[in-house]
C-alpha cells in the first residue's frame, strides 16, 4: 500500500501545504496568492477521513467528497 501521507506531499514549484484546525488539508500557491482544496498535480482533494469533533452530536463524524464538500455521517 502507498502511503499517501507521502504523495500528497510530491508538490510543485511554488506549492506549499496547510491543515485546517478541523484537519482539511488545503494547498497554497505561493506564488499566485491563492489556496485551494484540490492537490495542484491531481486535482483531487486529499481525504484524511472521517473526524469526530467535539462540536457535533454524539454519534455523528464529519467527512468529506472527493470535491472536498463536507457531509456528516450518523454511526449507529
Amino acid at each position: 500500500m502507498a502511503d499517501v501521507k507521502s504523495e500528497w506531499l510530491r508538490l510543485p514549484g511554488s506549492w506549499a501545504h496547510g491543515v485546517t484546525l478541523d484537519g482539511r488539508v488545503f494547498f497554497i500557491d505561493e506564488e499566485a496568492e491563492r489556496t485551494t482544496w484540490l492537490h495542484p498535480a491531481t486535482g483531487e482533494a486529499v481525504i484524511s477521513g472521517h473526524r469526530k469533533t467535539p462540536d457535533l452530536p454524539t454519534g455523528w463524524e464529519e467527512g468529506y467528497t472527493f470535491e472536498g464538500a463536507r457531509y456528516y455521517i450518523k454511526c449507529f
